[in-house]
């Protein structure tokens, strides 16, 4: 017996009418549909690839910091690179460019 294409979607029209719209609606129309679904898909593998790098940097910046909370020369040298800070009597010169930025910034 031989299958009949056109025979089956004229019996069957509403079956057929309603999933093609079904699968329309699905594609294009709805607020979830598959191309904005694909859109979040890749913003999911963009965010999950900066959570590594931030983790990566994280560990960084730990092994950082107990470095030079373990050592007060490091301490000390840490304080006045990065907070400009000075003992009394002491004249502590900042480097600035035209920007007004500086110096060790621009590195």
């Amino acid at each position: 017996m031989k299958f009949d294409f056109l025979t089956f979607i004229q019996k069957n029209s509403f079956y057929v009418y309603s999933s093609a719209f079904f699968i329309l609606w699905l594609t294009f129309l709805d607020d979830a549909n598959l191309i904005s679904q694909f859109k979040y898909w890749q913003k999911l593998k963009q965010n999950e690839s900066q959570i590594t790098h931030y983790d990566q940097e994280l560990i960084k910046v730990k092994a950082k910091e107990k470095g030079i909370l373990n050592n007060l020369d490091a301490l000390e040298k840490f304080g006045r690179e990065k907070y400009l800070m000075k003992k009394e009597g002491e004249t502590v010169f900042v480097l600035v460019d035209e920007d007004g930025k500086l110096m060790e910034e621009l590195e």
